[in-house]
């Protein structure tokens, strides 16, 4: 095989005009050059070595190692590509978003492909204190549009379960943003009624009702600058949609009690465990509010689509609660979580951990530290053994009730092990009673 074609210098000085990490490779996957900013990152690199034998320690390209592979798509489509892969890096494995760029030579073709990599600055695939943590192709995937949309302006809407860890990626896409110095303003929805959330909202002036006695600076004002995060937007009354709406549409909002309209100035940023196109079917959620704020939406995975990340999220999360930082899984208590089904996802994950810190008196957690409690039977109550399909309002229902009628300890606590508030639960189980009461069941 011929050796790899040497660059010009025009091209080695493009290479170096790059700040963030850079090679230049040939079509076939041959590193040509890396500048500066890759060798002081990831080290010395040898003319002629292959982007995916020093990337990943693979014999063959991404691709056929069951990834994509952005150079392959680059000399295919004649475009730019853009993927999140995990790299070998000399501090172990780290998230990097790498982007090819096809440079084409005087025939028209594409001569050598500039590969630029830029290392994620909110997550890690080892246990850290701070950043979000996982290695699986859900996480990956997830990451990958955090990453895309986060300098943007551009509304985004996480959809997931309770507990996959919204609010943490709501902070990621503000530290990742342009926005990242100004504040980062959380707003939960959930139970709040018309009047007291235009208040939080929008604030009120002095004397606008009874009990006002001072100005109130709302959350969309000390939200400015900076990014806004609606958590649970599904639960956001019917009659307060419109008042949200105006403010998306026209950037200003009015103090309850007051006549001056205020600018506002933030990136929104939402989330929700609801079916918001079932709530606008349904007349529960406004259509042109859905559209607004649904410009970019991320769905976050479950704890059962990533459980390759449990035993890494176990070690990160057990650093992260004081009462377990010298603890440890043992092999039977790892082995017992990869069989849970995990409906409360990451937030039930950490108190059980959290519950089993305090109930191991050794280093090592031990299964029967775990308990697990109500839900370790939930698979084989609710599947039907006819292979029935039921509708996931009515498994839920199944499901609380099982729940409520096994749990002796007090409804503030099943609901944290539930991973909902207690006002959540008093609904949905209210709700319960009610179709009882009505004979639906």
């Amino acid at each position: 095989m011929a050796s790899p074609a040497s660059p010009s210098p025009e091209l080695l000085g493009l290479l170096d005009s790059h700040d963030e990490p850079a090679v230049l490779l040939d079509p076939d996957y041959h590193i040509l050059a890396a500048n500066v900013a890759y060798r002081r990152v990831y080290g010395e690199v040898g003319r002629g070595h292959k982007c995916f034998q020093v990337s990943h320690g693979y014999t063959v390209p991404c691709d056929q190692a069951g990834e994509s592979c952005p150079l392959k798509g680059s000399l295919e489509t004649g475009q730019a590509q853009r993927v999140l892969h995990l790299h070998q890096t000399p501090r172990g494995e780290e998230h990097v978003d790498v982007e090819t760029r096809p440079i084409p030579g005087a025939d028209g073709h594409v001569r050598y492909v500039l590969e630029t990599m830029r290392q994620s600055k909110v997550a890690s695939a080892r246990p850290s204190a701070e950043k979000l943590v996982g290695r699986s192709s859900a996480f990956n995937h997830m990451l990958g549009l955090v990453q895309r949309v986060a300098p943007s302006e551009a509304a985004v809407l996480l959809l997931g379960e309770t507990g996959t860890g919204k609010e943490l990626v709501a902070q990621a896409l503000h530290e990742l943003s342009p926005r990242h110095t100004g504040p980062f303003v959380a707003v939960e929805c959930a139970g709040l009624t018309d009047t007291l959330f235009e208040s939080e909202l929008f604030g009120h002036e002095r004397g606008a009702f009874t009990g006002a006695t001072s100005l109130k600076v709302g959350l969309v004002e000390a939200a400015r600058g900076g990014t806004l995060f609606l958590d649970e937007l599904g639960d956001i009354p019917l009659g307060m949609q419109v008042k949200l709406l105006r403010l998306l549409e026209t950037g200003t909002f009015r103090r309850v009690g007051g006549i001056e309209p205020q600018k506002a100035d933030f990136r929104l940023v939402c989330a929700t465990h609801r079916d918001l196109e079932a709530l606008v079917r349904a007349g529960e959620f406004r259509e042109d509010l859905y559209y607004r704020i649904s410009v970019f939406p991320i769905h976050l995975p479950t704890l059962r689509e990533r459980r390759e990340d449990l035993s890494l999220l176990a070690e990160a999360l057990l650093a992260r609660i004081p009462s377990a930082r010298d603890k440890r899984l043992g092999r039977d208590a790892l082995a017992m979580l990869r069989d849970y089904p995990f409906p409360g996802n990451i937030r039930e994950l950490r108190n059980l951990l959290e519950r089993a810190s305090l109930l191991a008196d050794d280093r090592e957690i031990e299964a029967r530290h775990l308990a697990l409690g109500p839900h370790q039977t939930r698979q084989e109550n609710l599947c039907p053994e006819s292979g029935e399909i039921i509708p996931l309002d009515d498994l839920e229902g199944r499901y609380l009730r099982q729940v409520s009628a096994r749990y002796r300890g007090e409804r503030r606590e099943l609901a944290r092990l539930l991973g909902v508030s207690e006002r959540t639960l008093y609904r949905k189980l209210e709700g319960l009673r009610e179709g009882r009461d009505h004979g639906q069941d």
